[in-house]
């Protein structure tokens, strides 16, 4: 009967493992054919603001910000300066984004508190961003991944959802509202 409950109990782990893994994939192929199209730079290049939170492991609400992007294209180079605003809880106060698109439609970028890496691609109405960055935490910092993605609601609205992993696990997420200005 120990025996039987031991295997019992390590199926049970290895079952909520394997639910919880699936649970926070998601599928590029689900996105391809839905509209709007998302072209990054066609979105960013202009003033954008941004309106967002970060939650916690728990879901609660550790950080709300504002961040004013102003965006710029040349050639096959997008620029984003981001401004950030703190009304809650506290973080970076400038970045600065330099992502190239290349030939095959995929996405390199880079900024000073990235790491090498980043990369992204457009799926339909759906774009995602994947990179890695030193996070600073209290008197510490943690290497991270973000896994971003993106969805446009219409030409001047998007969403963005990311996902802030350690050992790939989610510890925090994301989620920002983006309009263009005019």
């Amino acid at each position: 009967a120990m025996k039987i409950t031991k295997y019992k109990s390590l199926f049970t782990c290895i079952c909520s493992l394997c639910l919880l893994s699936s649970c926070a994939s998601i599928e590029p192929d689900n996105y391809v054919n839905q509209s709007p199209q998302f072209v990054l730079e066609e979105f960013f290049d202009g003033d954008v603001n941004v309106w967002g939170i970060v939650q916690n492991r728990s879901g609660n609400v550790v950080q709300r910000f504002t961040v004013d992007i102003a965006g710029s294209v040349d050639g096959n180079t997008l620029t984003l300066d981001e401004t950030f605003s703190y009304e809650q809880g506290s973080g970076v106060d400038k970045r600065i984004w330099v992502i190239d698109r290349h030939a095959d439609g995929s996405y390199t970028g880079m900024a000073d508190d990235i790491l090498p890496g980043a990369t992204g691609r457009s799926h339909g109405n759906a774009f995602k961003w994947t990179y890695e960055m030193e996070l600073p935490v209290d008197n510490t910092s943690y290497r991270v991944r973000f896994d971003d993605w993106i969805w446009a609601f219409n030409d001047g609205t998007i969403m963005n959802r990311a996902y802030i992993r350690k050992f790939g696990l989610t510890f925090a997420e994301v989620t920002l509202f983006m309009q263009r200005q005019q």
